[in-house]
Parts: C-alpha cells; sequence; structure tokens
C-alpha cells in the first residue's frame, strides 16, 4: 500500500508537549505534516495542580525533534481553557503556515477526588480543559475548514468516560462529553467536508503506575506505549478517513469500535409505573440490541409504532392581543 501522507497539510494538537500529544504530533511530522505543538509547560498533578513546571516548555523539545526530521513546526504556549486562548492556538497555524486541516484536541487536566468531596476549584479546571477547549480550538479551525471545504478533527475521550472510575467524576463526565459532542460535529459537518471522531486512548504515560489490577513494571510501560495509538490516529486526520462521528477505544495494538446500543426494550401504551416494574425485564434484556447511530438506533421508530400521522397540518391557534 502506499503510506497515507500529510504533505502540504497543516495540523493542530494541543498538549503536544509530552506523552500522548507528543507521539501524535510526531506521527504527522513524520508524513509530512506541519505542526503547530501546543502546550502551556506546566506541572502534571492529577489532584491540585500543584507542582513546579518544567524549566522549558517541552513543546519547545518537540519542535526540535520535528525539525531534526526534515519537518516544519512551531510551538503555541496558550491555553485551550479559554476561547481567546484557543483562537491564538488557530492563529498561530494561520500566521506559520496560511491553513488548518487537522485538529487533535488532546490538551486537559486531571482532578481526582470523591465525588462529593469535588469543590469547584477542582471542577472548573477540568470542565474548561476537557471539553469547552473542544469549542474553544475547534470553532475557529473549524471556519477555516468550512471555508476551504475539508477538515479532520480528532477529539479525544477516555475509558473513563464508558465504566466510570472512583474519584473521576468530573473527569469521566466531561470526556463523555466530548463523545456526544464528537457526535454533534460530525452531523454538523457533514455537508462541509470536515469529518469528526473520538478516540479513547489506553497507554501508559505516567511511570509508577500500574494498569487496572497489572502492577507497574517496565514491561508494562513497553506493552502500552503510546506509539500504538499513532496509526488509529493518523487515519482519523487523513483525507482518506472512513468514518465520521465514530468513537474507537485502542491501545496496544488493539483498535475497536465504540457504540451505543439500545435493547430491544417495551412497548406499553398503557404502561404504569407498577406494570413497568413487573415487565422491567424486557427493558433490560441484551438480546437484540440496536446500534445507536445518528438515527437513534431506531428507538423513535418503536415509540412510534401504531402511530398515524394526521392528513393535514394542525390549525395554528389564534393569538389574543
Amino acid at each position: 500500500m502506499d503510506p497515507l501522507r500529510f504533505d502540504n497539510r497543516v495540523a493542530v494538537v494541543t498538549g503536544a508537549g509530552r506523552n500522548l500529544g507528543r507521539v501524535y504530533a510526531l506521527a504527522l511530522a513524520e508524513r509530512g505534516a506541519r505542526v503547530v505543538v501546543n502546550d502551556l509547560g506546566v506541572a502534571i498533578s492529577d489532584t491540585d495542580g500543584s507542582g513546579d513546571g518544567p524549566a522549558e516548555n517541552p513543546a519547545v523539545a518537540v519542535v526540535r525533534e520535528i525539525e531534526a526530521l526534515g519537518g516544519e513546526a512551531v510551538v503555541s504556549t496558550d491555553s485551550v481553557a479559554t476561547e481567546e486562548g484557543g483562537a491564538a492556538i488557530v492563529d498561530t497555524a494561520v500566521e506559520a503556515f496560511g491553513r488548518v486541516d487537522i485538529v487533535v484536541n488532546n490538551a486537559g487536566v486531571v482532578r481526582t477526588a470523591p465525588f462529593a468531596d469535588l469543590p469547584p476549584e477542582l471542577v472548573d479546571p477540568v470542565l474548561a480543559t476537557q471539553i469547552a477547549s473542544v469549542f474553544h480550538v475547534t470553532r475557529p479551525a473549524w471556519r477555516l475548514m468550512a471555508a476551504q471545504g475539508y477538515g479532520r478533527i480528532v477529539n479525544v475521550s477516555s475509558g473513563s468516560a464508558f465504566a466510570g472510575v472512583p474519584g473521576l467524576s468530573a473527569y469521566g463526565g466531561a470526556k463523555a462529553g466530548v463523545i456526544g459532542l464528537t457526535r454533534q460535529m460530525a452531523t454538523e459537518g457533514a455537508g462541509l467536508g470536515i469529518k469528526v471522531n473520538v478516540i479513547a486512548p489506553y497507554a501508559k504515560t505516567r511511570p509508577g503506575t500500574g494498569f487496572g489490577p497489572i502492577p507497574p513494571s517496565d514491561e508494562l510501560n513497553a506493552w502500552m506505549r503510546p506509539e500504538f495509538l499513532t496509526p488509529l490516529v493518523n487515519l482519523l486526520a487523513h483525507e482518506e478517513c472512513p468514518v465520521t462521528g465514530e468513537c474507537f477505544a485502542a491501545g496496544a495494538g488493539y483498535v475497536s469500535r465504540v457504540v451505543w446500543s439500545t435493547t430491544e426494550g417495551l412497548v406499553d401504551r398503557n404502561m404504569t409505573t407498577e406494570t413497568l416494574l413487573r415487565d422491567w425485564e424486557h427493558v433490560m434484556d441484551t438480546d437484540g440490541m440496536a446500534v445507536v447511530g445518528h438515527d437513534g438506533g431506531g428507538t423513535t421508530h418503536k415509540m412510534l409504532v401504531g402511530f398515524t400521522p394526521p392528513q393535514s397540518p394542525p390549525t395554528p391557534k389564534s393569538s389574543s392581543a
């Protein structure tokens, strides 16, 4: 197969100074993309955001890596958490390279605490960087993509959006919101040449941490290294991307489609609270489940079984003065 390249394409990757964002930026650049490497350069903290940041913004080092490979890249140190910061990130791309073709919304902070103990000062940064940031960065890029009739957006969610993880209610909730937002964006982008998808990456980015019940080790780090995510990100960011509005879980050489589904359900026009409880097993039965797509997975069809629409539009009610 011919290699899928990004020659003459311009990519914005947020949170690209370290870990997953770094490998996304490098992978796109290795295939010819010109890249805006965005990173605040702050300390990584999953609790309260405290700690000393690196002496040099790591985005600078990533740009040097890309240039050493013969690629082109520039640094952006603007924040994804504000509208002004998002606009500045996109402006950096336009000023340096004249356009924007790809946005990878990777940046975001984590704050860990039990649900009942989460104060606004922990919740607000998560919402600002994990979901509001998608609006802040993508909206100005979207306008450029719509004008040129082409764009690729890769949003980043998390497995915590599917299963729930103790202490990560703000983070997991925001990441679930990113999935819903992706589907909305894909619907609006369909007629504009813009494809939008979302990934839930599974990778080892924190030294000394395990993976579920598996304790930390060098072997685990190698098995789940971030580079395993780059084939999927490259494909979703490419002109040949075959899908839009989809969610994928990926890591350690594995990629799967994540779907929402509905059960066969219960239809009862005479339903009461008591009969619903009596027949609850039909609501929960997973036999015959249907994938929820942009058409709602057939749920609206089931709700309208037996419904006969009026033959003429209703007569408008007159309004009194």
